[in-house]
């Protein structure tokens, strides 16, 4: 039934799979809300500072003014359907980002017009180039004191490394914004402020106009011209060019990832939101742009694809799973192929046959019913009972499992307690859904205290989570202080023995197994081989052996935490007739890991933050004296618009409550970003 289904060709040519990124509070959220508002996808118009923000619907975004989840609505612009997921722009909940961006086609970045390129600007940005994204660059807040549109677009030189391409240039600055100059069409637009900037008005230059805009309208003609030989000979002749003959240069270069087109204005002024919307029209990619999601054969292992539409196999990507009143949803992207609703897909990660009860068109917290999703759509699909993010859903007869989304791994973990054993066996299944919808939050239950240890990347990431236990199960556990999340591995080479021989349940289980330990590169994660005649085994015990040595990476020698990056070699493995047993193996390969872990000299790996302050030239040394007493490296030192900027390399143990003290040190005049870089051992 999928197979023979698809859309049309134009209908994918006028799709839009977009998102809006950028550091936080640079206007991510205020931009998609007036978007909405002129498609007359909404009829008012939220704020931010507010708290009525429609992309904003969880009570914890409202009550803080950031966005927390990717929120996901649809709009229709001039015959486009454009699908947008606004993303959060705070470090803790970078995950979000990178699964929005694994689903998208295009993006469009917001900057501050006062502040530029920010830190959390930076990351983003540069997760969207990990998935080769074409992006646009809104500059926004030009209505706000010390603005300067120059600057910004200097700071994503230097820090981005990109080439912006100004298509527009404010129309004054900071309380004079008026509106913006076109330097595609050459005109003046003024935004008026009676109607929410929902009418403009189209001016033609002054004389004077044009002359000032001649540099920005040249930088455009050549920039253009170098992608498309027919612009080149027309600008070289000195002819008019054709607008439309522009925009398709422009269009190509941004797919090309050679340019940034950029534009400008103030969202929350309504000053410049329509050309964008404009622009995503023109210059960011349809699904018919992109190449195809390539991914891998799992009977072959070698690599396959569908291309987007025609007669091809359903390939889809959950990239999100929400629990909506009680139910699972799960966001997904189609690929190629189609889904109906009740239709039954295979769900290839899972290994398991999924029925797609109900699809939906999302707007933030409220969703359309569809019959059927297409190739290249973003929906949310109800009834999938094994559905996780990263699954790919598929044919049974035809499948291909996508690449799947990167996982984080928490750095920062909270012990929590229910008040009574009313309250025990509620947290455990509430937890067990925000696990779900969460792959960065992990829980284990510490086995000496009975508490619950919640794992997740950042003190605000645990704090909106306990909210959300108080608010919508009305479950208030005891918490202790945060604590940081170390792993465990070894510096050193050592084999041991492990013999398992008793009586359990009036049967004798035994098991003897030798093995070897030694380290390997960092972040590599773990390896477990056979140096013996696997053929001589049964695979039962094999398995046992392994299962065992898996079991016990999860808690090592010094302090119980996971062991990575470690080689384990199974040497050999010894039997006793009548007795050998998978349980014999499994314990004896358990004891002979703990015993070797011991010898080989094993170490505590911490996570280490990748630090960032701006501080004005007279702080530096104060700055320089704080990390050193916070055992950070300082990496770099670099001048970024009249500011130095530290950048330095700092165990997470050591950095709570820094911010505080790094304002006093700097009488407030210091900025501070950090995000997790890896774990290790700082020497």
């Amino acid at each position: 039934m999928s197979k023979s289904k698809s859309p049309s060709k134009k209908n994918l040519e006028q799709l839009r799979n977009i998102g809006i990124i950028a550091h936080i509070d640079a206007g991510k959220t205020t931009l998609t809300e007036r978007i909405l508002y002129y498609s007359k996808k909404i009829h008012r118009i939220g704020e931010v500072h507010e708290g009525t923000a429609t992309m904003d619907y969880m009570p914890e975004e409202q009550e803080r003014g950031i966005t927390i989840t990717s929120a996901v609505t649809t709009c229709e612009w001039h015959n486009h359907i454009i699908n947008i997921i606004d993303t959060p722009g705070h470090v803790d909940f970078t995950i979000e980002v990178e699964r929005s961006l694994r689903v998208l086609d295009g993006a469009v970045g917001v900057f501050c017009g006062v502040s530029g390129v920010e830190p959390q600007s930076e990351t983003v940005w540069r997760q969207s180039q990990k998935y080769k994204v074409p992006k646009l660059a809104y500059v926004n807040k030009l209505d706000r004191l010390g603005a300067d549109f120059e600057a910004v677009l200097e700071s994503m030189v230097q820090k981005l490394g990109v080439n912006p391409l100004p298509l527009q240039y404010p129309d004054g600055l900071e309380q004079d914004l008026r509106g913006v100059f076109d330097l595609v069409e050459m005109k003046r637009l003024e935004f008026d402020l009676e109607s929410k900037g929902e009418k403009f008005e189209v001016f033609d230059l002054t004389g004077e106009e044009a002359e000032r805009l001649a540099p920005w309208r040249e930088k455009l003609l050549e920039t253009a011209a170098d992608y498309d030989d027919e612009l080149l000979e027309l600008y070289f002749a000195g002819e008019d060019i054709p607008v439309q003959s522009l925009r398709e240069a422009i269009r190509k270069a941004t797919l090309d990832l050679a340019v940034v087109p950029v534009l400008c204005g103030s969202a929350l002024k309504n000053v410049g939101v329509q050309p964008v919307v404009d622009a995503v029209c023109h210059y960011l990619p349809s699904p018919l742009d992109v190449p195809p999601a390539t991914g891998v054969d799992p009977e072959t292992r070698g690599p396959k694809s569908f291309e987007v539409g025609g007669k091809e196999p359903l390939s889809a990507l959950v990239f999100k799973v929400s629990m909506d009143s009680g139910r699972k949803l799960a966001l997904m992207r189609l690929y190629s192929g189609c889904i109906e609703a009740g239709e039954v897909v295979y769900n290839v990660t899972q290994g398991q046959e999924e029925r797609v009860a109900r699809l939906f068109r999302l707007h933030a917290g409220r969703k359309e019913k569809l019959d059927a999703a297409y190739a290249g759509d973003i929906v949310g699909a109800a009834g999938m009972k094994y559905a996780r993010t990263g699954d790919t859903l598929c044919l049974k007869d035809n499948q291909l499992v996508l690449e799947q989304i990167e996982n984080y791994k928490p750095v920062i973990s909270l012990a929590i307690e229910p008040r009574n054993s009313d309250e025990a066996d509620k947290l455990e299944e509430v937890l067990e859904k925000y696990l779900l919808e969460d792959p960065t939050l992990e829980s284990k239950t510490d086995e000496d205290t009975g508490q619950v240890i919640l794992s997740g990347m950042g003190e605000l990431h645990l704090e909106i989570l306990l909210e959300r236990l108080r608010r919508e199960h009305k479950l208030e556990p005891r918490t202790g202080k945060p604590q940081v999340v170390y792993q465990e591995t070894i510096s050193g080479k050592a084999s041991a023995q492990g013999e398992f021989n008793r009586e359990l349940g009036e049967v004798m289980h035994y098991g003897q197994v030798s093995l070897a330990v030694e380290p390997i590169a960092r972040d590599t994660g773990r390896e477990v081989s056979f140096e013996l005649d696997v053929e001589a085994w049964p695979e039962a015990w094999l398995n046992a052996a392994q299962e065992g040595i898996e079991d016990a990476l999860q808690s090592g020698v010094m302090k119980g935490y996971p062991v990575q990056d470690v080689r384990v070699r199974i040497l050999s493995m010894e039997r006793k007739d009548g007795e050998s047993s998978e349980a014999g193996y499994r314990m004896a390969s358990a004891m002979a890991l703990r015993e070797a872990l011991k010898k080989a000299a094993p170490k505590l790996l911490e996570p280490i933050m990748w630090v960032e302050i701006g501080v004005p030239g007279d702080f530096v040394g104060d700055v320089i004296g704080l990390l050193g007493a916070k055992g950070a490296k300082v990496e770099n030192m670099v001048d970024k618009g009249g500011q130095k900027v530290v950048e330095a390399l700092a165990p997470l143990g050591r950095l709570f409550g820094f911010s505080t003290e790094l304002r006093s040190a700097t009488q407030g005049r210091a900025g501070f970003m950090m995000k997790f870089s890896r774990f290790d051992i700082l020497e």
